[in-house]
């Protein structure tokens, strides 16, 4: 999020502009407190999951084990927690438990998904970099596939998603919002924020794969056409990077499923009928 290699803006005044404490800036985050062998084994995780998104922890162990990793279990199990990985297939929701007050039905079964901001879909993913890894926030459009906003950081601290959907819902908002129910939407903040909006609250199930596939899609073509293909060595190269594909992939990137509409042109065209 804060680079501290900036020329033009202190590391100071980019702890002010981003509202966060400079103390925090200059203390390393528990995530890239991570040996070098655990960064690359993480990468590797990384890229087995995206073939086989339903291996848990145990399955994915054994995976790199018969490729020849001397590995335990508990190692790999941290690390996917660390990464945001859950094997992606139906199962008990125990965090009902827990989370019983936060979480929300899912809204999109049996939906006509017919108009932009219709409904809009949030995530987040690991990216990999050649010195470290980050994370990265993602709003997309799903009627039009369009990403609407994006964010990335260095943690998983809660705040950057909310300033990313701030800056979002200052241009447009969606009738409902869906999301799993990790922990960045399943609390107070995340909720009251959409409450005051009027936008409608919808979770996927606990580890099924087809409430997500919109913006599961989107993430399986960022890594594979971008991420994989470029060693970004660090934040500045990953940001770079990033930038160019979403407007590659926004305005340049024909999708099937709009018969080969760009996603950028097929939301401003159907935005512009909704208005007339």
């Amino acid at each position: 999020m804060v680079e501290r290699d900036h020329t033009e803006i202190t590391v100071k005044r980019q702890a002010n502009l981003l509202s966060v404490n400079r103390t925090s800036v200059y203390r390393p985050s528990k995530e890239q407190q991570e040996s070098e062998e655990n960064v690359q084994l993480m990468h590797r995780i990384d890229e087995i999951y995206m073939k086989h998104p339903y291996f848990g922890y145990r399955r994915m162990t054994n995976f790199l084990r018969d490729q020849g990793s001397e590995i335990n279990r508990k190692r790999v199990r941290r690390l996917m927690q660390l990464m945001g990985l859950e094997a992606i297939y139906p199962k008990p929701n125990l965090s009902k438990r827990l989370h019983a007050k936060y979480t929300r039905p899912y809204l999109l079964r049996g939906l006509t998904i017919d108009r932009p901001n219709q409904v809009w879909g949030i995530d987040i993913t690991y990216l990999r970099m050649g010195k470290g890894f980050m994370y990265l926030f993602n709003i997309i459009d799903w009627y039009s596939r369009k990403v609407i906003d994006y964010e990335l950081s260095s943690t998983l601290e809660k705040g950057f998603v909310m300033r990313c959907l701030k800056r979002a819902f200052s241009r447009c908002k969606p009738e409902i919002m869906n999301s799993d129910q990790g922990s960045h939407f399943t609390n107070a903040d995340y909720l009251d924020l959409l409450e005051k909006e009027g936008v409608k609250v919808s979770m996927d199930g606990k580890g099924r794969a087809t409430d997500n596939s919109r913006t599961e899609r989107y993430f399986r073509s960022l890594k594979y056409e971008c991420i994989f293909l470029n060693e970004f060595e660090d934040p500045r190269a990953l940001r770079k990077g990033i930038a160019r594909y979403v407007q590659f992939y926004n305005q340049d990137r024909p999708h099937q499923s709009l018969n080969g509409d760009k996603p950028c042109q097929f939301y401003a065209q159907n935005v512009e009928k909704i208005a007339s």
